[in-house]
């Protein structure tokens, strides 16, 4: 049996997997600015996988507690428990950026000119 190398480790492709996924059910559910914000966070996430494949395990599960927070819904019927938005989401991408020293993104929905003057 013959071993495909990548040069990625693992989990860096089961990571994408799991933004990949999410973008998907997002898509099926939001529309207009909303969407774009989640294609990009999705865009933003997949970066800090990719750039992080061979650095620190430190560094790894930074990104890794990230792309968990995105991916992960807290869906109850417990009021306590809110919804994690896409906000809040992007908050996360952004301090695993700083704390990475890498930029974060500017994600903002492109604005349609014949709408917004």
């Amino acid at each position: 049996m013959t071993v495909e190398e990548r040069g990625f480790r693992p989990g860096t492709d089961v990571l994408i997997r799991k933004v990949d996924s999410r973008l998907a059910t997002l898509r099926a559910g939001l529309h207009g600015p909303e969407l774009e914000v989640a294609e990009e966070l999705a865009r933003h996430l997949r970066e800090l996988v990719v750039a992080t494949a061979r650095s620190s395990a430190a560094d790894r599960a930074l990104v890794r507690a990230a792309v968990h927070y995105f991916v992960l819904r807290r869906e109850s019927r417990d009021a306590r428990l809110p919804v994690r938005s896409l906000a809040a989401a992007r908050r996360v991408a952004d301090r695993a950026a700083r704390q990475l020293n890498q930029p974060p993104k500017p994600v903002e929905p492109r604005r349609n000119p014949a709408r917004f003057p």
